[in-house]
């Protein structure tokens, strides 16, 4: 008996070894028993269901009310996923907040809701430079696929500029998608958005700029050039340019939000006092701060 109390049961290192492998909380909860649902038994109706249960009982409503917003997004209840993490998130907790601004982006994104995603991202971006995201840390934790990595403020700003150039470009507004992926590419360059960029000049014509930028992807001159999807995007396009003849666009047919480029220009050249919030990146690239408030 000596030792007994402190000895694991081999049913508890099984249930254990369970709760491990399929990534599912242990307990008997309305949200345990929807991630056991959604993980496990492949039945997101049910998971949803069990989601809305937590949601009400108070039970682990941060993650049950994302979690739910997900698995609706699978189903094509896109529409009632945006309703539900507009209504609700008021029950979240502040450190949620961002999360499920993500969770609506992606929403807006895969509904096609274009301005509210531009609009939301925007708000993201004067959120950093007044030092509210982050809770006024330089860096985050996130998680992706289970996994748990450090983000920096700089890393994100350029991720969020990198998905405002991505809605410009949706909307058929390429300048300005060209002039935010140039920010971003200041800030934190990588080939996916070298990509995208070049795609923004060839769509104005501008055929020669939109070689050099693709070049420096199958140069490896940037970040994440050796992965094959990047340099095969850039090969592909690097195709569809050789076809082409110039035959560059209007403004006037490019829909310029005039504002946020004056914003935008006026930054790069302004040099003002500093700011006791600003975080150290707003230091480097202070010519961004009126972008985000356009």
């Amino acid at each position: 008996m000596e030792g007994s109390s402190k000895m694991s049961s081999p049913k508890g290192k099984k249930d254990d070894l369970y709760h491990v492998i399929h990534k599912v909380p242990s307990g008997d909860s309305p949200y345990v028993r929807a991630k056991h649902a959604q993980l496990v038994e492949k039945d997101p109706e049910t998971a949803i269901v069990l989601f809305w249960k937590a949601i009400n009982a108070g039970d682990r409503v941060d993650s049950a009310l994302k979690d739910m917003a997900v698995v609706m997004k699978q189903l094509d209840r896109t529409g009632e996923a945006i309703e539900a993490v507009k209504s609700f998130r008021g029950l979240c907790s502040k450190q949620a907040q961002d999360s499920l601004d993500n969770v609506l982006i992606d929403l807006y994104k895969k509904c096609g809701k274009i301005e509210e995603q531009i609009d939301l991202l925007k708000r993201k971006l004067r959120l950093i430079y007044q030092g509210a995201a982050f809770n006024g840390r330089p860096t985050k934790t996130a998680r992706s696929h289970g996994k748990k990595f450090q983000v920096s403020v700089t890393q994100e700003t350029s991720r969020l500029l990198g998905n405002l150039g991505w809605a410009y470009m949706q909307k058929g507004n390429f300048m300005m998608a060209e002039v935010v992926y140039r920010k971003a590419q200041m800030i934190d360059p990588d080939s996916n958005k070298a990509c995208n960029l070049g795609l923004c000049l060839i769509k104005q014509g501008r055929y020669e700029d939109a070689r050099l930028v693709l070049e420096d992807v199958l140069e490896s001159r940037l970040p994440g050039s050796d992965e094959s999807r990047s340099r095969k995007r850039a090969d592909e396009l690097l195709m569809e340019l050789r076809s082409m003849h110039p035959l560059p666009e209007s403004f006037d047919q490019l829909g310029l939000d005039d504002d946020f480029v004056k914003g935008l220009e006026q930054l790069m050249n302004e040099s003002g006092p500093v700011r006791s919030k600003r975080l150290p990146i707003f230091e480097e690239i202070s010519q961004f701060r009126d972008q985000v408030a356009c």
